[in-house]
């Protein structure tokens, strides 16, 4: 019994970290910079938020390293990050020992924690990149107009919150350049579009502000293969916006980009891989220090590139992993371009192998600007990998059909379901089924991740479970904004039809008590299925439970808790049929096989809420 409590307890620490802290801190990390006073408290912000909850949970649930490591990428960051601790021994740091496993055990949990929260609230990704654009939009309309108030010739721009250097910061304005530059090449709805061309214009004129040459380069080599990986109509209107860009750049803004010359950047390098050539293999050690003197009146400790940071401290050695985890993330991305955060988290990635050619250099730091150049990117890209690889995320490309062709599409279909509006679901004469999916507001969560993905993704991860639901076929977008899901339906009969056609009062009792292990099933391996009634239960023809209409579903990490269940049962209760057939008529019949898989205390839970639920008259 004490075992169970704690298991139990396990379980909602583990979900509440899972489904609450991660996307909290997540946001935080992406957009805190812009408004904070200092990077202190982002430190403390992700710690607290992101990396120690990411430990906590992978301690309560050490299974969910499995996955993890089978994933190339973590593979190649577990592999740099042991390299970089090793190094220590024969580096020259002052620093204890633990304070410098810190730095990489925080890196690591970005990788876990990104992981954990991909998996289990993977349909959160889009609005918490969205709304930390956001914030960071706002934040860079107020930065501009300050700045311009008090402009004078050869300043820079900054910014506000924890930015306290023009470059440091035009890596966070070029990060956000890049999201709304992808987002208008992926979206879908024209709204989005009208909105992410005039916000990345006002990431770009920031990036201009700054002053910085780096991020012009990096942010056309993110354009360039934003082009590419998303090839459409629009990638030729973007490659020639670029071209069009970088020569009204060259022509108005000559002077910043040709006074300052090559910023020494040149001396340099020359210096840092003189000092590289002493320890070609194995470099200086990661807790080594770096001074370099290119004769500017004063020292630098980088060598204003990643690439020459990680040859100085960890050698060649170090440096094969490194570029390997990079390769092979946008190797993965171009593999799995029909997902568009792909798309999104690959040309970030870009954004920062360009920018890290003439910045940078320490190879793992606490989270500051150059995490977005690298850190963020590629623990994206490794948490998308495995759950695509895992078949939770979505595999199909959609696919446009017009009006004309859905006509054609429709022709002699049967109306099986239809509202106000039109047809929802159409049985075609092929045999298979097409469900509609009506627009929703902009602003809405279906605008993030449409109804028509939601079931297609459901579908495949409730059959990854063993529960049987439609084969799809194809996605569609119509023109109207409305998507639509193409599938293979389940040869059978719904449960409620079933039932109706029974008269033996046993064989209906013996089939309700097996709808109640099931119903235990699905809660036990934490599918709440928000629609759940005996119109959406398939009997197939081999008489096992199969479901339809999942788009309305959530799949949580572990056993559904007892208010779920308690909220998943009150919609049954809905239905005047299914109260008399389950909650009535043969209720001792449900709970006895609800309890063959669920928990005593779960079963007696909903023994007592049925009862709460039913009139005077009829409680014993």
């Amino acid at each position: 019994m004490q075992f169970s409590g704690f298991n139990n307890t396990s379980n909602r620490v583990f979900d509440f970290i899972c489904l609450w802290i991660l996307p909290l801190g997540y946001f935080l990390l992406l957009c805190a910079l812009f408004f904070l006073p200092g990077r202190s408290l982002h430190h403390k912000l992700y710690y607290g938020l992101f990396s120690i909850p990411s430990l906590i949970a992978l301690c309560l649930r050490p299974r969910e390293l499995k996955e993890l490591l089978r994933e190339p990428i973590f593979i190649a960051i577990l592999l740099f990050a042991g390299w970089v601790l090793l190094s220590i021994c024969w580096g020259s740091g002052d620093e204890s020992f633990a304070g410098q496993v810190r730095p990489p055990l925080h890196t690591l949990m970005l990788f876990v924690g990104c992981y954990l929260l991909t998996r289990y609230r993977s349909e959160i990704i889009y609005p918490l990149l969205f709304s930390a654009a956001i914030v960071g939009l706002i934040a860079t309309v107020y930065n501009l107009y300050m700045f311009a108030h008090t402009y004078q010739p050869g300043m820079r721009l900054i910014g506000g919150g924890a930015f306290d250097n023009p470059l440091l910061s035009s890596h966070l304005f070029g990060f956000f350049c890049v999201y709304w530059l992808s987002l208008s090449m992926t979206c879908k709805r024209p709204q989005i579009l009208w909105l992410s061309i005039p916000a990345m214009t006002v990431m770009f004129i920031a990036v201009i502000a700054t002053g910085s040459r780096t991020p012009l380069v990096a942010l056309t080599l993110a354009a360039l293969w934003l082009g590419f990986i998303c090839w459409n109509r629009r990638s030729v209107i973007l490659l020639g916006v670029t071209l069009i860009s970088g020569a009204a750049v060259v022509m108005l803004f000559s002077n910043m980009i040709f006074a300052r010359g090559d910023s020494y950047r040149l001396e340099i390098w020359q210096i840092v891989l003189q000092k590289i050539a002493e320890h070609p293999w194995i470099g200086h050690g990661y807790d080594a220090d770096l001074t370099v003197d290119a004769g500017l009146g004063y020292t630098l400790s980088e060598p204003h590139s990643f690439a020459l940071g990680v040859l100085y401290y960890v050698g060649i050695l170090g440096l094969i992993p490194w570029l390997f985890f990079q390769a092979f993330g946008l190797l993965s991305s171009w593999r799995h371009r029909v997902q568009p955060l792909f798309i999104i988290a690959s040309t970030w990635l870009v954004f920062g192998i360009g920018a890290g050619l003439t910045e940078g250099g320490g190879i793992i730091s606490r989270p500051k600007e150059h995490w977005f150049l690298l850190w963020i990117p590629l623990a994206l890209i490794a948490a998308l990998s495995i759950n695509q690889r895992a078949g939770r995320l979505l595999s199909l490309s959609i696919k446009r059909l017009s009006q004309a062709t859905l006509q054609t599409l429709t022709a002699n279909a049967q109306v099986i379901e239809e509202d106000g509006l039109g047809p929802k679901v159409l049985r075609l004469v092929d045999g298979s089924f097409l469900k509609l999916f009506r627009a929703r507001r902009w602003y809405t969560s279906g605008s993030f991740n449409a109804y028509s993905e939601r079931f297609a993704v459901n579908s495949e991860r409730l059959r990854n479970m063993g529960f049987p639901t439609p084969h799809i076929l194809d996605l569609y977008r119509l023109d109207d904004g409305s998507s639509a899901v193409h599938y293979t339906p389940l040869p059978g009969n719904t449960l409620r039809q079933i039932l109706q056609g029974i008269t033996a009062p046993d064989v209906r009792q013996a089939l309700v008590e097996r709808f109640g292990k099931f119903m235990a099933q699905l809660h036990e391996q934490g599918v709440y299925f928000r629609s759940l009634h005996l119109g959406n239960v398939l009997v197939l023809e081999d008489g096992e439970f199969g479901l339809i209409d999942v788009a309305d579903l959530r799949i949580y990490p572990s056993s559904l808790s007892l208010s779920l269940r308690q909220r998943n049962l009150r919609h049954m209760q809905r239905y005047t049929v299914d109260r008399r057939w389950l909650f009535e008529d043969h209720f001792q019949a449900l709970l006895q096989g609800y309890a063959v898989t669920a928990s005593k205390s779960a079963a007696d839970t909903l023994h007592k809420q049925v009862l709460a639920a039913r009139p005077p008259a009829q409680v014993r």
